[in-house]
């Protein structure tokens, strides 16, 4: 009994978490997911818990259409490994996550959002600069 509350638990905080990214961030009238051609689900992974790409900004559109086509880039940093040193990925072996720029409109650098990859095609954004993520249906 306690394993199911505890999943269900686990979920209602990931779901709370994407809403409260989605809910932070301003979206420009281009946003729409109608607008956006569709992008192809690289991960196998069930969609339930995941929070959809049309969810988040415009501008983690762009960087997941940049990752699957393998750039070109607009910072030299974008594909470096990402060494989850908070641990508030999953656990894995160095060199498994690779970080990439989501850019942020007004911001003079980088900005704060990035997608983060795993190596078996899974995608997290954060909007906070790692201290939190949601893990990324990139199918819908």
């Amino acid at each position: 009994m306690r394993r199911p509350l505890l999943a269900l638990i686990v979920l209602l905080v990931a779901l709370g978490i994407g809403y409260a990214v989605h809910a932070t961030e301003s979206k420009s009238p281009t946003d729409s997911p109608s607008t956006r051609p569709p992008i192809s689900a690289t991960t196998l992974a069930p969609t339930a818990g995941l929070t959809a790409l049309s969810t988040l900004p415009a501008q983690a559109w762009d960087t997941v259409r940049l990752i699957q086509a393998h750039g070109p880039f607009p910072y030299s940093q974008d594909g470096v490994v990402f060494n989850n040193a908070e641990r508030h990925l999953p656990s894995e072996k160095n060199g498994y996550y690779h970080e990439y720029t989501v850019k942020t409109p007004g911001s003079s650098d980088r900005g704060a959002r990035r997608i983060i990859t795993g190596a078996d095609g899974e995608y997290y954004y954060t909007a906070d600069h790692y201290d939190s993520f949601v893990q990324v249906d990139v199918s819908r």
